[in-house]
């Protein structure tokens, strides 16, 4: 029996990227004879007619899949839609628009199937076509991660990954809300290769990920993968009531010794100023992780379905 690899795509707003997508693949399938194929596109609520192309390819095709989303629940959530309804041996994540390419593929899967590896991932080794300032704060995103997390993440890593069923089960064991995939990867350990290739530009359409939501995405990351920020918010706490004792014994001692003129009013402005910005960014610490355990306690399903040609659903 054919051994089968389904190949996971998260879409939004890909319309004009998507049959550029699909050609590309059929040409990759045709190269990786003895082996079939399963697609599933998963519409992440798209507000383009995304979802109608979906069901065209899906129309003409019945290796493809499709599951429609009731609303937009992010490319997290799309992933895990796709690990949960993947049928394959083998499975496979990659982007829409072609900036994952998929002439890698027949290499990955030689490294899984034959090579002894769980799983083969890659990354980027450089940012050609990147914006500076967000290749700069992406660089410093991967330095702060590393320094804090027992997690290696590594910079450059693409979620463009090929897996085996084992690897994909234990992903799955992983039903948190609050997802991070690149960390995740890495949490669940296996044995794992990794593939370079240069940066590809998007073959159609914008990218969706602004600055703020790259941000967001980020401070997500480093909530999920580390408590670092705790111990520094708690170590700053310290320093600065130990500061305080000792400015308090020096305002004392002053006012025994040399009387206590009034003085230096601007200058104790700014330090309360100073105190209370740093009690505000040590609570905005804290609230991240709050709000974190809010949100899983919740128990929300990760994502819903509008729309879906797979049976078992």
């Amino acid at each position: 029996m054919k051994e089968l690899i389904s190949v996971i795509v998260p879409c939004y707003n890909e319309s004009v990227a998507l049959p550029l997508f699909i050609e590309e693949m059929y040409k990759i399938i045709r190269q990786m004879e003895g082996l079939t194929f399963e697609i599933i596109l998963i519409n992440d609520g798209s507000r383009d007619n995304t979802k109608l192309v979906i069901k065209k390819l899906a129309d003409a095709d019945e290796r493809i899949k499709y599951i429609s989303f009731s609303r937009n629940f992010g490319k997290e959530a799309a992933i895990y839609a796709g690990f949960q309804h993947a049928n394959g041996n083998y499975v496979v994540m990659m982007d829409a628009d072609l900036q994952d390419p998929p002439s890698l593929l027949p290499e990955m899967y030689k490294a899984v199937s034959e090579e002894g590896y769980d799983s083969v991932a890659t990354r980027r080794v450089n940012r050609k076509g990147e914006p500076r300032i967000r290749s700069f704060f992406a660089r410093c995103f991967y330095r702060i991660i590393n320094k804090m997390s027992n997690v290696e993440i590594i910079d450059g890593a693409r979620d463009y990954r090929l897996m085996n069923r084992k690897f994909l089960n234990a992903l799955l064991e992983l039903s948190e809300y609050n997802r991070f995939s690149k960390g995740l990867f890495g949490w669940v350990g296996f044995k794992n290769k990794w593939i370079d290739f240069e940066n590809i530009e998007r073959v159609a359409g914008e990218t969706k990920w602004s600055f703020w939501s790259l941000f967001r995405y980020s401070i997500e990351g480093i909530v999920a993968f580390t408590t670092t920020p705790l111990i520094i918010s708690s170590i700053v706490g310290f320093v600065f009531c130990l500061i305080s004792v000792l400015a308090i014994a020096f305002i004392i001692i002053r006012r025994l010794v040399f009387g206590d003129p009034v003085a230096g009013w601007a200058s104790l402005t700014c330090i309360i100023t100073f105190l209370g910005g740093i009690q505000l960014f040590c609570l905005g610490i804290l609230g991240q992780y709050m709000a974190k355990m809010y949100l899983e306690i919740k128990n929300r399903p990760i994502y819903l379905i509008d729309e879906s040609n797979i049976s078992k659903i």
